[in-house]
């Protein structure tokens, strides 16, 4: 029997239709209000060291709008660029058309950072701190387990990317862990890769956006 792409689509909605997927207890949202992306073009690399790009994948905010745990992509973002400006820095967002990869998504937002600093966001939430001439795998910090992942720990996140980006040594943000995350929400992670790498434009290059909420 060949499997194909068609029948893992098959297999992962029934798969989603049989199991009652259980929520982890997460932060409420700050304040759901409605967010526009507007595309500003091909994303230039910055000449200014206080900045931190913030690279989101194909589908956030455009054709995904919530996370894996459905906290609004629109707070997500909030939540990481008021973390950023906290530490006096300033945040710009480019969105990374040719991977639905976090860890590349970023790498290519380090190059775009006036600070070597960047932060890569997938639609269902998993995040990555990456930094300037570390491989694509290596990186600062990794929230692999994005059912975990809460409004104040993303507010941590961009904190900790501005810290990185002045030089300092912050202390990782603290994760929250469950063994059981991974096979709890393994089947709607499948159906929400494959829907942000449906959007993938290969050899596209990064865009500049303008937040509006």
């Amino acid at each position: 029997m060949q499997i194909n792409e068609q029948m893992i689509r098959e297999i992962v909605v029934q798969v989603l239709q049989d199991i009652d997927i259980p929520q982890p207890v997460k932060a409420a949202a700050v304040d759901e209000r409605p967010m526009t992306l507007v595309e500003k073009g091909e994303a230039r690399p910055g000449t200014k060291a206080d900045e931190v790009v913030i690279a989101v994948t194909p589908a956030f905010g455009k054709f995904q709008h919530k996370t894996i745990v459905n906290i609004p992509l629109s707070d997500v973002l909030r939540e990481i660029i008021a973390g950023i400006e906290e530490q006096g820095l300033r945040a710009r967002v480019v969105r990374v058309l040719r991977t639905s990869d976090v860890a590349f998504a970023a790498h290519d937002a380090t190059k775009l950072s006036g600070s070597g600093i960047a932060i890569g966001i997938l639609s269902r939430g998993t995040t990555v701190i990456h930094q300037k001439d570390l491989p694509p795998l290596s990186n600062l910090e990794l929230f692999s387990q994005s059912p975990l992942i809460d409004l104040p720990t993303y507010r941590a996140i961009g904190s900790n990317a501005a810290r990185y980006a002045k030089g300092e040594s912050p202390t990782p943000v603290p994760t929250r862990n469950d063994q059981m995350a991974r096979p709890k929400y393994q089947a709607k992670a499948a159906v929400l890769h494959i829907k942000e790498t449906e959007h993938v434009v290969p050899g596209a290059k990064p865009v500049e956006l303008e937040v509006r909420f």
